[in-house]
């Protein structure tokens, strides 16, 4: 279900209004990640022939929901970089390193929403100031709203998932190596991916 169904009012003439969901306008309200129940990962292609895929396990956020006006909505997360886990110690700890993050230097990568949009159905992109490495640009990304549910604990929860392409050089992370066979160890590109759960606050 979306936070808008369209509907058109015949007057003299035909005039789009948009009708308010009274399910989702009480969804309305301020939200902290569950990083429990939550996921922010990635994945990248390496040696031109497989992808490698990792997650940060630390992470912390706020989302405000308007559920009658979703531009008026907003995020912000904080991920511990040191969190980085791809399943191999020395490719996590080469990740940490000056080569990569540099995560002793530069403890976090932020996200900070500056504007949120509507696309239809159950879809919305927010955008945002990405932050890694002291090295701040946009970030655009496309979510799926999944619904919400109050758990076994009276918690009312809210469910999205999404992602976005990146180009890591953008953010300063260059170290690479070259294949004797041609091409390069670490593909630029970047997909980030976020599967998030939100508990609604009193």
């Amino acid at each position: 279900m979306g936070l808008f169904n369209r509907r058109v009012q015949e007057n003299t003439a035909a005039v789009a209004t948009l009708d308010v969901d009274p399910a989702l306008a009480a969804l309305t309200g301020d939200y902290v990640i569950d990083a429990a129940h939550s996921r922010i990962g990635f994945t990248v292609r390496h040696a031109m022939v497989t992808n490698v895929r990792g997650a940060f396990e630390e992470h912390e956020g706020t989302l405000h929901l308007d559920g009658a006006d979703p531009a008026r909505s907003t995020a912000s997360i904080d991920v511990k970089i040191a969190s980085v886990d791809t399943g191999i110690a020395d490719r996590d700890g080469h990740l940490r390193s000056a080569d990569f993050f540099d995560a002793e230097a530069f403890p976090l990568m932020t996200f900070r929403s500056t504007e949120a949009a509507f696309l239809g159905g159950d879809a919305y992109r927010i955008t945002g100031d990405l932050t890694i490495k002291d090295v701040t640009r946009p970030l655009s990304i496309d979510l799926e709203f999944n619904g919400s549910a109050t758990d076994p604990y009276g918690n009312q929860r809210v469910g999205f998932e999404g992602s976005a392409d990146i180009l890591r050089s953008d953010w300063g992370l260059t170290w690479n190596a070259a294949l004797e066979t041609g091409g390069v160890v670490v593909s630029d590109k970047v997909k980030l991916t976020f599967d998030i759960s939100a508990i609604k606050q009193a």
